[in-house]
């Protein structure tokens, strides 16, 4: 059980951090007193750039496995480009509710809004994938409902809408609730209930999962159960308390020099580089390790291996950022004469 949600968890990781982070930008432009269309205008478009990388990788992938690439990956529905789906339909659902309240009671309504979605949107997968298909959409497009592809059934391996935004609805509830003044007054506390209400979030998912009858007619707990949802939601919570007390109670008891550096912040910083990157190595044609036939030990080198080259590509692209004029500067140097 264990490595099926470790080996499921990077892509509810993206997109939870992604929900957070859309909540801290409209947060930003929302306390500037924008008008909600000009916040839209703004994230939308970030989704929509992000979106775009998602097709231009798809089109890398297809150039570097020319020849026996089939023409369909172009359109096979990535992470990043959920990512970017995902960041858009935040934008709407922020726009709508900020639009209609501009009282006080505001951050309460995107907080009810964004959890709302993020459980209809897991309520909903399971016939969306099985009896309510909307098989009379062309295949592209259905496989951004349920990953259909072109393969006549939903796949497990892709990222369609249902369930994967559901992952960034929550985290955009969780990052207005943590940017709330009470939480900012309680930021210990708030953390802490957060991990108490991941912890049983995943006893929930447990005890439904275990219960001999299911609501739905088809259950698939791995890939489409509003549970499975739950024990991920019950995980990235934990996951944002531990991160919170290592940061504050750890690293934020010692004193400044090299030994606080943070590798997760530094990979943070070039995330879309290294996800770009990693990937030709991890799944690519420039794969480090040949593909199902290593273990434990062997795979455990090979991540580390992978995890200290992404962090050192993360390190020389902040160092270098901004650096451009005078790197070519330093290239074209002319040799000393001897």
């Amino acid at each position: 059980m264990y490595s099926q949600l470790g080996g499921t968890f990077p892509a509810p990781l993206f997109l939870f951090l992604a929900g957070i982070s859309f909540a801290l930008v409209t947060e930003k432009l929302w306390t500037k007193n924008l008008p909600p269309a000009q916040i839209a205008r703004t994230t939308i478009r970030r989704g929509a750039e992000i979106f775009a990388f998602g097709l231009l990788f798809r089109l890398q992938e297809y150039l570097i496995a020319w020849g026996w690439a089939p023409l369909s990956d172009l359109l096979r529905v990535d992470v990043l480009n959920t990512i970017g789906i995902s960041m858009m339909l935040l934008g709407i659902l922020c726009w709508l509710v900020l639009s209609i309240h501009r009282a006080e009671q505001t951050r309460l309504a995107l907080v009810l809004a964004s959890a709302g979605t993020a459980v209809l949107i897991s309520l909903l997968t399971p016939p969306l994938w099985t009896t309510w298909r909307p098989d009379w959409l062309p295949w592209p497009l259905e496989s951004y409902i349920n990953g259909v592809h072109n393969l006549g059934t939903p796949q497990a391996w892709l990222f369609p809408i249902f369930p994967w935004t559901a992952f960034a609805f929550a985290g955009l509830a969780a990052g207005f609730i943590l940017q709330s003044e009470g939480a900012r007054k309680r930021e210990a506390l708030i953390f802490l209930l957060a991990g108490t209400v991941g912890v049983a979030f995943i006893g929930a998912s447990r005890w439904l999962d275990a219960r001999p009858h299911q609501l739905y007619a088809v259950y698939d707990y791995w890939h489409t159960s509003p549970d499975f949802f739950l024990i991920r939601v019950g995980m990235l919570l934990v996951i944002l308390t531990a991160s919170y007390a290592w940061c504050r109670w750890v690293i934020g008891q010692l004193p400044a020099g090299p030994w606080t550096f943070s590798p997760l912040i530094q990979l943070g910083q070039a995330s879309l580089l290294v996800y770009w990157v990693h990937l030709q190595f991890v799944y690519g044609r420039l794969s480090i390790l040949p593909k199902h036939i290593q273990s434990i030990r062997t795979a455990s080198f090979g991540l580390l291996a992978i995890f200290l080259a992404m962090l050192i590509l993360a390190f020389l692209r902040t160092r270098m950022k901004g650096r451009g004029t005078e790197m070519l500067a330093w290239i074209r140097r002319p040799a000393p004469s001897d």
